[in-house]
């Protein structure tokens, strides 16, 4: 009688610890297996690049990146990235890593995203702390809408220095790549054919930061939208495409009412699938 009491404590408590803890996220390899943070770790340890696929509005995944990067910090030299920092602002991203200027200038000078202080601010100070170098690898958005409109001709028209805030031209281009042909597809046609190609300009102009920024015996974390590497596509599909050896870890991120397990449409979205609570709280 004893015993069976004590087996219905143990059981009582136990779930009540469960409830406690319940986790708003779980990492997946591309298979579906659950996979612990601990051998996220290890696995992004021996990466040369890892694209952190996220939601820019996912207050968890914004929480878990800068996570990620102090503790991946502690392992291996990085050199951090972002896509919400355009490259023409790199000049005002170094003058306040280095101390020169204030928060309140470099809100001025550069084009800062609305959601900047609650999401990336923290990993550009974390940068700032530790001296890590930070990265803007996206192309000017300006740019990127003149190839929307004309092509990917409209950026020959650019000055030399324009040009080198953006990927080397002639900007490879592959249109039958599934996540633009969906982009194409989505959209019912509208914007034509240069829809996608302002979205490989923008992939190809990460991926050529990326790739100019790496040093040796150090992991580059590069942020974006999951769309942009997803599918082992966009950055992914350049940085491959320069250099076929390159150690690259993704990790798509996903929303799922049930975080147990991971939904057979994710499976093999990336080399890992960061599977968030549906009812986590937006930034934005």
């Amino acid at each position: 009688m004893k015993a069976k009491l004590f087996s219905l404590i143990i059981l009582f408590f136990g779930q009540i610890v469960m409830a406690q803890n319940k986790m708003p996220y779980q990492f997946f390899d591309k298979n579906g297996k659950k996979i612990s943070y601990k051998k996220v770790l290890k696995t992004a340890a021996n990466a040369e690049v890892v694209l952190f696929g996220e939601y820019h509005d996912n207050s968890v995944v914004h929480w878990l990146q800068l996570e990620f990067t102090k503790d991946l910090a502690e392992r291996k030299y990085l050199v951090l990235g972002a896509e919400m920092i355009e490259a023409d602002n790199q000049k005002q991203l170094n003058q306040y890593l280095k101390g020169e200027i204030d928060q309140k200038a470099f809100d001025t000078l550069a084009r800062l995203w609305p959601n900047y202080k609650t999401d990336y601010k923290p990993l550009v100070d974390f940068a700032k702390e530790k001296n890590i170098p930070f990265i803007a690898s996206n192309i000017p958005r300006r740019f990127a809408s003149l190839v929307f409109k004309n092509g990917f001709e409209a950026l020959e028209k650019l000055t030399d220095e324009e040009k080198s805030w953006v990927a080397p031209l002639p900007i490879a281009y592959d249109p039958t790549m599934p996540g633009y042909v969906k982009m194409v597809q989505e959209m019912g046609g509208h914007g034509g054919g240069n829809m996608p190609k302002a979205q490989a300009v923008k992939d190809a102009t990460m991926a050529y930061f990326i790739l100019k920024n790496l040093k040796e015996n150090s992991v580059f974390i590069h942020y974006n939208g999951t769309y942009h590497s997803d599918n082992f596509e966009g950055i992914y599909w350049y940085l491959k495409r320069a250099n076929a050896k390159l150690k690259i870890l993704t990790i798509a991120t996903v929303s799922q009412n049930d975080i147990s397990k991971l939904e057979k449409e994710h499976y093999n979205k990336a080399d890992l699938i960061l599977v968030v609570d549906e009812d986590v709280t937006k930034t934005r």
